[in-house]
């Protein structure tokens, strides 16, 4: 089963393109137009929404256009009083469409005491975000969750909220280890949360980068160990392979598309590196 344009229903819309965050850092005006020519190319259903920071959306709704409004993911930069302008910006621009927002809960002692804010300013905006998914991003674990970290998400999960959790980042400890990554993943599937992630998932498979030395997690690799979470089986040992291929084809196409309902989507500075990636496995025609 495939979307309109040959892309499988269990990638649809996988990428969300975040080109002008580190490490592409591209311009604005270019990632806006490479974007265009992302949606207009035959791996458009790979492609998810534009992402940009909040204190960007000045310049976008700049180099936007009213005829073909842009598809965003807004970051709030800032806590739970920066939601509010940002969705005023995003949802009063006719040259941008609002689909999700992404926040993070700052890392103080009373975590469930700041979901509880996001919460509220999210209740507050409840019109404004109809048909627009808000995500929230909880601290790193660095090793086991906390009892603090732990009841935040339940102040979260019992508002629905899905949640973003950080795979990587421009140095080597901001890449968790398979273990923290896996008991992210399995707080969310037991709370029954839907999760993106972003920075350093770019590639599909999970390798050591051979320039920075970095070992990335592999968006394939996540999206298996989402499905043996769900299976009662062992993420981390998933999360570790190299050469989950044919894992992916004994989970088959309906089992990894029922999968996408958790693991939504990851943030990624490069559309092409992913589109390259699945047209080397095999996983996607070379569309152009």
């Amino acid at each position: 089963m495939s979307t309109p344009d040959s892309v499988p229903v269990w990638l649809a819309h996988l990428v969300d393109d975040a080109a002008i965050f580190p490490p592409g850092n591209a311009p604005l005006e270019r990632a806006v137009a490479e974007h265009a020519a992302h949606l207009a190319a035959g791996y458009a259903g790979l492609v998810g929404p534009f992402v940009v920071s909040d204190v960007k959306l000045p310049d976008l709704v700049a180099v936007a256009t009213a005829d073909d409004p842009l598809g965003v993911s807004v970051v709030v930069t800032g806590g739970a009083g920066a939601i509010e302008p940002a969705v005023r910006w995003a949802t009063r621009a006719p040259e941008l469409e609002l689909r999700a927002l992404e926040l993070a809960l700052r890392d103080e002692e009373d975590l469930a005491h700041n979901a509880r804010r996001v919460i509220t300013a999210l209740d507050a905006l409840e019109a404004e975000l109809d048909g627009v998914t808000a995500c929230v991003e909880p601290p790193r674990v660095h090793g086991e969750p906390s009892a603090g970290w732990l009841t935040a998400l339940d102040e979260l999960a019992a508002r629905e909220i899905p949640l973003k959790f950080r795979t990587g980042g421009v140095s080597a400890d901001a890449f968790p280890t398979s273990t923290e990554l896996a008991a992210c993943i399995d707080a969310a599937l037991d709370r029954e949360l839907p999760f993106k992630c972003t920075a350093g998932l770019h590639n599909a498979v999970r390798h050591d980068d051979p320039e920075t030395g970095f070992r990335h997690h592999g968006f394939l690799n996540v999206l298996l160990a989402t499905r043996a979470t769900l299976d009662g089986e062992n993420p981390v040992v998933v999360l570790d392979d190299t050469d989950p291929v044919a894992s992916l084809k004994e989970v088959g196409d309906d089992a990894l598309a029922r999968t996408r309902r958790w693991f939504t989507s990851f943030g990624s500075c490069s559309v092409l590196e992913p589109h390259h990636d699945l047209v080397e496995l095999g996983l996607l025609g070379g569309q152009s």
